[in-house]
């Protein structure tokens, strides 16, 4: 079973910047992909990003692309969000996720098997 630990979120003034981490307890061929997703108050879990173990290919939803960028470093079973240009409506709980096979829908919270505990980023304006 994979565990996932993310670090990196906290208080940041609006147009700043952010790096989350998620430390992943197994080798990556446990799981196919990786992805964040956050939750704001009062609201559904939503797709950020996500990127594939084995070739690094990313994926984004509309409103982050040009500000976020997903990367991994698999020496450290390690998935990093790098956010730019942050934005009052981006404050949520960011969470990872890791996709055990490959077919599922990145942008679904169904495709994920693991979840890690989150962490809160908050952007005042």
């Amino acid at each position: 079973q994979v565990q996932l630990v993310e670090s990196g979120g906290g208080l940041v003034q609006a147009g700043g910047s952010l790096r989350l981490s998620c430390a992943a307890s197994e080798r990556t061929f446990s799981s196919y992909a990786m992805g964040w997703f956050r939750q704001a108050p009062g609201k559904e879990r939503e797709f950020v990003s996500a990127i594939t173990w084995s070739t690094g290919t990313t994926y984004h939803t509309n409103s982050v692309k040009g500000r976020f960028t997903i990367s991994r470093d698999n020496a450290k079973n390690t998935v990093y969000l790098q956010m730019n240009g942050l934005k009052p409506e981006d404050t949520a709980v960011y969470y990872c996720a890791a996709m055990k096979y490959y077919g599922g829908n990145y942008a679904y919270t169904s495709s994920y098997a693991y979840w890690g505990q989150g962490t809160q980023v908050t952007v005042s304006s």
